[in-house]
Formats: C-alpha cells, structure tokens, sequence
C-alpha cells in the first residue's frame, strides 16, 4: 500500500471506521465544535444567555470521542482474550 493509500486509510482503520464514515464523524464533530465557539462568544457578550451550552457541547464531543474510543478498545481487547471456562 502506498503513503498516500495509508495517508487515507490508516487512523480510520485505527478507530474501526471506513474512510467515509471517518470524514462524515470529523465533519460533525468540526461544526460542533465550531458551533460551541460561536456559543461561547455570544455568551461572552451577553452573559444570561447559553449559559450551560457550551460546557454541555464540551460534555458532548468528549463523550464521542474519549468514552466511546475506550469502549472499543476495551471490546477489542475482550475480543481478542479466552473466555474463561
């Protein structure tokens, strides 16, 4: 497989996605992200309103991303031990 093949394909294999399906989680997960910026600078402006959005959006995006990584991982893992008798 060339660089260039890897380049596409490597890190989502590595997080047990297709190329696509990896592009359309990161684009999500980039206009959440965008979207909590934008809510945080509105809030900056005026305080009383989104007050809790932005930390939820935060709550949110490292529930995708931190939680789930680590439940597959620990089901990969599971996977690949014996099942005791």
């Amino acid at each position: 497989m060339s660089s260039w093949q890897r380049l596409f394909t490597e890190h989502p294999a590595s997080v047990n996605e297709t190329y696509f399906q990896h592009f359309a989680n990161s684009a999500r997960f980039g206009m959440s992200m965008i979207g909590g910026g934008l809510v945080c600078l509105v809030h900056a402006l005026l305080p009383g309103v989104f007050c809790t959005k932005a930390s939820d959006t935060i709550c949110d995006l490292h529930e995708r991303v931190v939680v789930n990584r680590r439940q597959l991982a620990e089901k990969s893992i599971g996977a690949g031990q014996p099942r005791a008798a």
